[in-house]
């Protein structure tokens, strides 16, 4: 193999103030050339004649094999440059002598710095140089992902920016962007290619235009399976002779028998005949345990009760054959949310508080300011929006429930940034509001419409989704649901599930006063390892404090 790199060994660079590049080729004979980048070559070995002593460049040891007599030109034009001010040519394998494979780097650089670098790969001499575009890593859990669609296609070129493809990850769909310029010559895995292992190869590009077609029929290459230990042709191993297993005793009515010989009087008590001629079964059918053989009524319901099982199973069967069905395809963000809410239900201790809160106030708020908000050309304020603020600022003033539990340790954070449940056609999406107890109402209520619209896009970025301490979940608004649990979403230790708002009658002071009054169900879902019982209740109290009287949120 041949490597290509530049020398930044102090003997060489004091030796001439220019650029050069080291050629060294592995093999028992081994050889150092060195060329100038202005086109010139030179012999590392210069006057150095065949089986003198080694010497070192660098930490190379080298012999002065290959250079004979002085600097040869057919023992150099491995390689060409350009001088400076011109563009850099491609390494080619001129002479016949080396036509081996190549790795190399391209660098535009002087011995101040490296400007920028191309790396190139080749596995055998067959195979122009190229890169390897594998699956990245996109989110901290990811280990596969889904390619949703390929934006290039083969034969295309691509810049530094471009978006390949649309990757869809274990929490969201991502644009993956290229990092080089180039051609896209082949892509291994085409739209609609699922549970592809992160680091396994997508695509190939290379630097030429001209090189794509050499890629058409490209495979990528396969980690190789382990080797499983064979015995050897001329080796014969024996069997082991291995006991075969003890047959299973015989039910006693496994199978019907008849009669052995012909014209044989077979022998069965009085009930038994009775039972048989009865459910019209013969008896010839049916194993006596008696004595001699003799029929017993046992035996006759044993059959009848076997015969009864048998015939069960086959109307079972034929019920599932005639079921009309269809199976549905599980998607990446569906087998993530799946396995995180078991890991969740098994793992966390979830214990549930609930309390009703009247927000005939908080209403009367949101009218006030959505008729800002209409006048000054702003969005309307939602419930949501004000059970999020309400959320964050309880959380700030119990810090114990904006914590998560790390095993040896609780980790209690500084930041309050509250998901919030998307529900889409493509599963169950928790955006981000970051540092929203800091944010105003008008801010919150912009951030959850953009990140809804990106849930249901399915174009979430990982930024949108990362990084939460709290989730809210709503059903009450979008479906009128009064009350309901919600699954923690692990680290996080709590999840406020809000029900929907109605119209109840209260009591007045007096026999006949009464008045009416608007509540809302939340129900909070605690960690038991991190907000004890008291701590929750407190959170809650907060929360309905913040509710009921939302004017203090403005302080």
């Amino acid at each position: 193999m041949w490597r290509v790199t530049t020398i930044a060994n102090r003997r060489l660079r004091n030796a001439r103030n220019e650029p050069t590049v080291l050629v060294r080729y592995f093999s028992k004979d081994s050889g150092v050339f060195i060329g100038g980048i202005d086109g010139s070559n030179k012999c590392g070995l210069h006057g150095k004649k065949a089986g003198d002593s080694s010497f070192c460049v660098g930490d190379i040891p080298v012999k002065a094999q290959k250079a004979k007599g002085g600097c040869q030109p057919e023992y150099f034009d491995v390689f060409k440059t350009s001088p400076p001010g011109k563009s850099l040519s491609a390494f080619s394998t001129v002479s016949s002598k080396i036509s081996t494979s190549m790795t190399g780097m391209v660098l535009k650089t002087s011995f101040s710095g490296v400007h920028a670098a191309q790396r190139c790969y080749s596995s055998n001499s067959d195979i122009h140089p190229h890169q390897e575009i594998g699956m990245p890593s996109l989110s901290p859990t990811m280990t596969e992902g889904n390619i949703a669609r390929w934006l290039k296609k083969e034969g295309d070129k691509v810049s530094p920016g471009d978006v390949l493809c649309e990757v869809e990850t274990d929490k969201a769909t991502v644009e993956m962007e290229c990092m080089e310029e180039g051609y896209i010559a082949k892509i291994i895995h085409g739209d609609g290619a699922q549970n592809i292992k992160v680091g396994e190869i997508i695509a190939i590009t290379v630097e030429e235009e001209d090189d794509i077609g050499k890629f058409k029929d490209y495979k990528a290459s396969q980690p190789a399976a382990p080797a499983e230990s064979s015995p050897s042709p001329e080796t014969t191993v024996p069997k082991k002779s291995e006991p075969e297993p003890p047959k299973a005793p015989e039910p006693k009515v496994s199978r019907p028998e008849g009669t052995s010989h012909a014209g044989e009087r077979l022998f069965a008590s009085p009930l038994a005949r009775k039972l048989a001629e009865d459910n019209s079964v013969p008896l010839s059918s049916i194993k006596g345990t008696g004595p001699d053989g003799r029929i017993l009524k046992a035996d006759v319901e044993d059959y009848l009760a076997s015969a009864a099982k048998g015939s069960k199973v086959e109307e079972d069967t034929a019920a599932v054959q005639a079921l009309n069905y269809a199976d549905i395809p599980v998607s990446q963000i569906r087998k993530v949310t799946a396995s995180r809410l078991l890991l969740s239900k098994q793992t966390i201790p979830h214990y549930y508080l609930t309390v009703d809160t009247r927000v005939d106030k908080l209403m009367e708020l949101r009218s006030q300011l959505n008729s800002l908000q209409e006048a000054s050309g702003g969005k309307r304020i939602s419930v949501n929006d004000l059970v999020i603020k309400a959320a964050a600022l309880a959380l700030r003033k119990v810090p114990a429930c904006n914590s998560s539990w790390m095993n040896d340790f609780i980790r209690q954070y500084n930041n309050v940034n509250i998901n919030v449940a998307v529900q889409t056609d493509n599963g169950l999406f928790v955006p981000v509001i970051k540092d929203a107890d800091k944010k105003g109402l008008a801010t919150i209520s912009e951030e959850v419409k953009q990140l809804a619209q990106k849930s249901k896009d399915n174009s979430l970025k990982p930024a949108d989704y990362e990084g939460g301490t709290f989730t809210v979940s709503n059903l009450g608004g979008p479906f009128g649901i009064k009350q309901f649990c919600a699954i923690i979403n692990p680290p996080q230790s709590g999840i406020l599930a809000v029900g929907s708002a109605e119209r109840r009658v209260i009591p007045g002071a007096g026999p006949d006063q009464y008045y009416f009054g608007s509540f809302m169900s939340v129900t909070l879902s605690c960690d038991h390892r991190v907000i004890d019982g008291a701590i929750g209740a407190e959170w809650l109290k907060a929360f309905k404090g913040y509710i009921e009287n939302p004017a203090s949120m403005l302080l």
